[in-house]
């Protein structure tokens, strides 16, 4: 069984190099070991040994958890995606956005054409997070 204690301290937030190796550990939905996670980067110009290094500085920044029970060792994220996600908008809102979420949604907005069915979808999600916040 693998341990999922947390630490008191949150992990750090992954880069953008870690954070394609765990959008490949959460899609995939079980532990990889390293010879998969570097198949399943599309740029293969990243040396198997690269994804090693990076993946056991990601076990030590306590981002990804090692199952090391079997031959090949096993690797999957410690968190789940939408808390990492969450932390990254956090992090964004403060940063980019002084703490103001309609600005990071208009923001949003206005970065990339939106269409009426994901117009629509925001609209809905919206009053739904309106209702919920009653």
């Amino acid at each position: 069984m693998v341990s999922r204690q947390h630490s008191p301290q949150p992990a750090p937030l992954p880069t953008e190099a870690e954070l394609r190796i765990l959008q490949i550990l959460w899609e995939a939905g079980t532990p990889l070991t390293v010879r998969e996670v570097h198949e399943a980067l599309r740029d293969q110009q990243t040396g198997y040994t690269t994804i090693l290094k990076q993946m056991q500085m990601m076990v030590e920044k306590e981002l990804l958890v090692r199952n090391e029970r079997y031959r090949s060792h096993l690797y999957e994220a410690r968190y789940p995606r939408e808390q990492t996600q969450h932390r990254l908008i956090t992090e964004l809102v403060q940063k980019a956005f002084s703490g103001s979420a309609k600005s990071l949604v208009m923001g949003a907005l206005a970065a990339k054409p939106v269409s009426k069915n994901e117009l629509a979808e925001i609209r809905e999600m919206l009053h739904a997070f309106e209702e919920k916040s009653k």
